[in-house]
């Protein structure tokens, strides 16, 4: 624990904040899981939204022993010629878990993984399908932050918090291959639209549309019936990239957490919305040198303070947006 701490200490300040509220997080959800690891793990059960097309939801909820961080959606698409994912959730039970569901949908390998973005809740579980036989393939952003003190600090505190479901064996991996831009993958006859609308939520950004089915994979730039993680992330370019899904010919948004959509203006509404109250009340106190806590006081979450996760998740969005709106402000 001692060289752990000295770690962080050499961190930058902005960072060593963002480190340092994840691990309180953590703890939060240690705390809260703890007295439920004995309880029996929550239900895995694939909802087919399209034809040909399935997703899991994940819990509105931290990530815990007793829930193996089953925290994020993930979703496949059946082909003639194989199987792809969508993301691979939060730990590596989790995916051999998905991967048993969908043995149960199709008997077809599964040929590919995409990565919407390198966040833990989405990636812990990469290695048991790199294990299955199938190529990952994600945006060349994402290399920066799996090569970063971060991803490799974060994993060592998943392994004891969330253990024994991220452990020693749980690794990052890197992609099969790293898109540079947009990729139209056809399996099977069906297309699948890879478009990277990073930096937003995270620098690697990827949504994937359906174009024959109308359904757009919106990964974490789409948060329903919860308040975002917005981390680091740059909002202003994130409600634009929200402005740009609303222009995409689908019907049905599968989001990166919460559930299925048929009602794509009215549900990325929340987040965009939310977004762009942080924005404005802590633009106008950066502006105005306003401190960060007598800014946080006097700003009325009234709008969002009932959602889940606003407790845990609100006072770190809304730091890192007054950084953020310090910076653009200079």
């Amino acid at each position: 624990m001692a060289r752990f701490g000295l770690m962080l200490r050499k961190l930058p300040a902005g960072l060593l904040y963002l480190v340092r509220s994840w691990v309180v997080v953590c703890a939060v959800a240690l705390c809260a899981g703890g007295s439920a690891r004995a309880q029996a793990v929550v239900d895995m059960l694939p909802v087919q939204v399209a034809p040909g097309v399935w997703y899991v939801q994940g819990l509105s909820a931290l990530g815990a022993p007793a829930n193996q961080n089953f925290i994020s959606n993930a979703g496949f698409v059946v082909t003639p010629a194989g199987v792809v994912v969508i993301d691979a959730l939060g730990s590596p039970a989790l995916a051999q878990r998905l991967i048993a569901e969908i043995r149960k949908v199709s008997a077809q390998p599964i040929t590919h993984v995409i990565v919407t973005h390198y966040h833990a809740d989405h990636i812990y579980g990469l290695q048991a399908f790199k294990a299955a036989g199938a190529r990952i393939l994600a945006h060349r952003a994402a290399r920066e932050y799996l090569q970063s003190d971060t991803a490799r600090l974060r994993l060592e505190a998943s392994r004891q918090e969330l253990a024994p479901w991220v452990d020693a064996q749980t690794r990052l991996l890197d992609a099969d291959e790293w898109l540079d831009g947009d990729l139209t993958l056809t399996v099977g006859g069906v297309p699948m639209q890879i478009r990277h609308v990073g930096p937003s939520h995270t620098p690697e950004d990827l949504v994937v549309v359906l174009p024959r089915q109308k359904l757009l994979f919106a990964g974490d730039l789409v948060f329903r019936a919860r308040i975002p993680f917005v981390g680091q992330a740059d909002s202003k370019q994130w409600i634009k990239a929200l402005d740009a899904l609303l222009g995409f010919d689908t019907t049905v948004i599968v989001p990166g957490h919460g559930p299925v959509s048929t009602s794509a203006r009215e549900d990325m509404q929340l987040t965009r919305d939310y977004l762009v109250h942080l924005r404005t009340t802590m633009g106008t106190a950066a502006r105005n040198l306003d401190p960060f806590e007598d800014a946080y006081k006097a700003a009325d979450w009234s709008r969002f303070d009932k959602l889940p996760l606003f407790r845990v998740a609100n006072r770190m969005n809304a730091y890192n947006t007054y950084l953020l709106m310090e910076q653009e402000s200079k």
